[in-house]
Order: structure tokens, then C-alpha cells, then sequence
């Protein structure tokens, strides 16, 4: 069984998410523990999205069945991808031809590859799904859609502070608002092979929340994994 871990460190120093971290407890000052504390957003790093996010009166994580973040995963290649890239319906539906009903959307662009995801220039030089590439997308019935780059056009600009109207964040206006969970900025992609794998997203339990940290793996080999 192969185990290949997706998920973005949590850690100090990005440049898009403020992370606060202490501990307290000091064994060289005689204390019989130490305990760590973080502070971050529940959007930042890999994570995942409830409706809540974008849609109000949408289902919170508390609200998500966890039998569509963890099952069988269709691994869409497009690690010919290009910086700035819009990958549309036509590329999507080549590259994801063998993705099924109820199936989760693992897109395997290695994008942290081309830039590092610390860098700004991860974030801005993206490439990035249009809106039918989303709609062809929902016209496939993923249970979930997990990215490893920044698949809204609109997300480079949060760097600047502007924030665009929701129907320009395609895939959260598309997949999100109808219940697709979407799961976001995966790295080390490029370690996957072949045509599909068993995803593992789990997010920390924070049932009233919009979002919520994940630790995603992939996992090969797996006895009694629908393939």
C-alpha cells in the first residue's frame, strides 16, 4: 500500500494566510508538558469548502457527508499545463474523459513543480479553470473536485485586495453552490500515477464552520478500494 500525503504544511511566513503559533509549557523551565496553539483562517492551506462559503443559508462542514471526500479518485493529467493557462471545457473533457458518476475530480497539474507554492508567483501566474470547464465538470457528477493549483481566475487578485463579484469565481459559483465540495491547493501531485487512486480528505471536525483544514492523502493498493 502506497500512502502519498497532498496536503500543504501549516506554517509561518505565507504570504496570502497569517499563521500565529506558541506553545505553552517550557521543559527546561521544570514544566511536565508542552502544549502548541495555532491560530489561521479555515481557508488557508489545503483545505476544503462548504457551500456556507459562498452561498448564504448553505450547508456547513458539520452538514458534509464524509463518504464524498474519501473514495475512488479519477486523476485528471494536465501537468503539460502552461502559466496563465485557461483550461476550458474541450481541454477538460480530453484529459478527464475516464472520470465517473460519483467519482471525486483529482486534477494533477504539478503546478508547485513550475512555481513554489510560497511564492507570489504561484498565486498569480496560475493556471486556472473557465466557467464551462466547470460546468462540464458538474455535467459529470463528482462528488468533490480537488485542485492542486488556484482554479479561479479571481484568486490572484485577492492578493490585492480585490475581491470580485461571485459569479467570477467559477468553480465556487458552478461546482460549490451546487453541492460539489471542493478541495483546495494540493501539492506533490506529481508523485501520482496512472489513471486513478483512493483519495482521503478529512477535515478537522469544526462543524460550524465554512471551511475547515484537511489532511488529504492519496492511497494505492488499498484492499477492497473500488478502482
Amino acid at each position: 500500500m502506497k500512502i502519498t500525503d497532498l496536503s500543504m504544511p501549516i506554517d509561518t511566513g505565507h504570504i496570502r494566510w497569517p499563521v500565529e503559533r506558541g506553545k505553552k509549557g517550557d521543559f527546561n523551565a521544570g514544566d511536565l508538558f508542552e502544549v502548541s496553539w495555532v491560530r489561521t483562517t479555515c481557508h488557508g492551506f489545503t483545505h476544503m469548502d462548504a457551500p456556507r462559503h459562498m452561498v448564504p443559508g448553505g450547508d456547513l462542514m458539520g452538514d458534509l457527508d464524509l463518504a464524498r471526500v474519501v473514495g475512488p479518485a479519477a486523476i485528471i493529467d494536465l501537468s503539460d499545463v502552461k502559466p496563465n493557462e485557461a483550461i476550458d471545457a474541450n481541454r477538460l473533457s480530453h484529459a478527464a474523459a475516464h472520470l465517473r458518476p460519483d467519482e471525486i475530480a483529482l486534477f494533477r497539474t504539478c503546478w508547485d513543480r513550475q512555481r513554489d507554492w510560497t511564492t507570489e508567483a504561484f498565486w498569480r501566474e496560475a493556471p486556472y479553470l473557465t466557467r464551462d470547464a466547470a460546468e462540464w465538470l458538474l455535467e459529470q457528477q463528482p462528488t468533490a473536485c480537488a485542485f492542486d493549483f488556484p482554479q479561479d481566475y479571481t484568486i490572484r487578485l485577492l492578493l490585492d485586495g480585490e475581491v470580485r463579484p461571485i459569479p467570477e469565481h467559477v468553480t465556487h459559483d458552478v461546482l460549490l453552490r451546487n453541492d460539489v465540495t471542493l478541495i483546495e491547493y494540493l501539492v506533490n501531485t506529481s508523485a501520482l500515477t496512472g489513471d486513478r487512486t483512493f483519495l482521503i480528505a478529512l477535515p478537522i471536525n469544526l462543524p460550524w464552520a465554512d471551511g475547515a483544514p484537511a489532511r488529504v492523502i492519496a492511497v494505492d493498493g488499498l484492499v477492497g478500494a473500488a478502482t
